[in-house]
């Protein structure tokens, strides 16, 4: 295998999973490189090539979700960067050097245990692969932390209908918009599941339609399509004249301006899913710090409202324990600002 310790931009054409990707071409050998403007932390380099080829299939061996990877990667590369800046080498980091990195570090609870988890784990690795003699962040405690609801805000159902009621539909951007943002309200899909679907990822089954989804850790459910997601997709379909090409994207961007308006080959990302989702806030006139995980947790709450049980939305939301759903439940934050709202002066 090759590896590059400076940045290495795959072209256009090139699939990848995420900031460290493992490349295939014909005729040449397997290639690691390196996406975006990183470059292999000075102490990984100085500790030798064995090290630097051990961190990097660190990121592409075990971990196999693209976002782990960029968060995990993130994480241990902001701790080898604190060390590197205090003189140590990486076979002289100790666990006091962890314990001080974790004591002073300006993240949350959330963060840390998130960060910790990314270093204990390169670390492992490294002693596994021959590399370190041991792990010094194997017994660095963090803060205990435990969370019985999250900290996503959710619509009402009176703010999604004021939504989709502000969607010029005249328009192929705003059919496209409106059956993007109909999926994660009605599936309480990830954003990132939303974005990699495929035409023939909506699948008609006689009367019925329903959306395959593929979330992370390899996990693909069947979601039947309420009817005006049925509605809202059929429509945007029939617009964007896709639905012959079923291996191509089911959203991707647009260019052009009013009637010239037309898609391009390229799927719509993340980020873009985010920066539409805050224009369609603000020309719905909603305000507060929504994002596109809102809709998750404004599905998952509506559904309970109106009946749904908690085992289904944990089927739906394809969540792996039920704890995981309950994080998502609003209705006791509704409770209790009808309760405070009891108070008058």
């Amino acid at each position: 295998m090759d590896y590059d310790n400076k940045t290495n931009l795959l072209p256009p054409e090139t699939e990848t999973s995420g900031a460290i990707a493992i490349v295939d071409r014909p005729g040449t050998a397997l290639a690691i490189q390196i996406t975006g403007t990183f470059m292999l932390p000075s102490i990984i380099i100085g500790a030798g090539p064995k090290a630097s080829k051990r961190f990097v299939e660190f990121f592409t061996v075990p971990i196999r979700n693209k976002h782990t990877r960029q968060a995990y990667l993130h994480a241990t590369c902001l701790f080898l960067d604190w060390c590197d800046q205090r003189g140590m080498e990486l076979e002289t980091i100790e666990p006091i050097h962890v314990a001080a990195y974790v004591e002073n570090h300006p993240g949350s609870p959330p963060t840390i245990k998130q960060h910790m988890a990314a270093i204990r784990m390169m670390f492992s690795w490294m002693v596994e692969k021959g590399v370190l003699a041991m792990n010094p962040a194997r017994e660095v405690k963090t803060e205990k932390f435990s969370r019985s609801e999250g900290k996503t805000p959710a619509f009402t159902a009176e703010e999604i209908t004021q939504l989709f009621g502000s969607i010029d539909t005249t328009s192929l951007l705003g059919q496209r918009d409106r059956a993007f943002l109909a999926v994660m309200a009605y599936t309480f899909a990830r954003v990132s599941a939303v974005a990699s679907l495929k035409v023939k990822d909506y699948v008609q089954l006689g009367r019925r339609s329903l959306i395959r989804l593929n979330e992370k850790g390899g996990k693909e459910r069947d979601i039947p399509c309420h009817h005006l997601l049925e509605q809202y997709l059929d429509a945007y379909l029939v617009v964007a004249g896709v639905s012959g090409d079923k291996e191509a994207p089911l959203f991707r961007s647009i260019q052009g301006k009013g009637i010239k308006q037309e898609l391009t080959v390229r799927p719509l990302l993340r980020f873009d899913a985010y920066v539409m989702v805050r224009r369609r806030l603000q020309a719905a006139g909603i305000i507060g710090e929504f994002s596109c995980h809102s809709f998750r947790a404004t599905g998952i709450t509506n559904y309970l409202e109106n009946g749904g049980n908690l085992e289904m939305a944990q089927y739906i939301a394809g969540h792996a324990d039920s704890r995981t759903t309950k994080l998502y439940d609003r209705r006791g934050q509704k409770a209790t600002l009808e309760d405070i709202e009891r108070i008058r002066y």
